[in-house]
């Protein structure tokens, strides 16, 4: 790959991964545990109403195009063996999207579709709302750790370089 290209596409990567882990961070610090201090159905009218918006705003683009950015980060250390910095791009290319996507896709995801398919006030949704809340967020704190080492990944490899 190019001279010119590594390094934004590391950058990229750096400021996606930071940004990301900004994000969940803030869940894992206080967002869920606000809404689990507010009743039942208006805990889940929230978290319903901001899964409904992030998936339409500027997230989805970076989310997205922070993990294409990565894997392909990845397979392209795999052909760059020995030269520096590679080591730390490939260790982050694959600590971001199995970390962030992979376990967003099999964990984080069923649990907002369970949690949008529920009516908030029923009786129903105490047990699952109890289970998203410590569930969600044990996962969201894996995410926020896999996507702050990633980024000191990529900002590592840039330094290396």
């Amino acid at each position: 790959m190019s001279e010119t290209v590594m390094p934004i596409l590391l950058w990229f990567s750096a400021i996606g991964c930071g940004l990301i882990a900004g994000l969940y961070f803030a869940f894992s610090a206080f967002v869920m545990s606000a809404l689990g201090r507010i009743d039942q159905a208006s805990g889940i009218a929230a978290m319903n109403a901001i899964n409904v918006d992030i998936v339409r705003s500027l997230f989805m683009p970076l989310f997205l195009g922070t993990t294409l950015v990565s894997a392909i980060l990845a397979v392209v250390a795999v052909f760059r063996v020995g030269e520096p910095g590679t080591l730390a791009t490939l260790a982050g290319g694959v600590v971001y999207v199995v970390g962030m996507f992979v376990v967003t896709m099999i964990f984080n995801v069923p649990l907002n579709n369970a949690l949008a398919a529920i009516d908030p006030a029923s009786v129903d949704a105490a047990p699952l709302w109890a289970r998203y809340l410590k569930e969600w967020t044990s996962w969201n704190h894996v995410r926020t750790v896999a996507s702050t080492a990633a980024c000191a990944l990529f900002v590592a490899a840039i330094a290396a370089d």
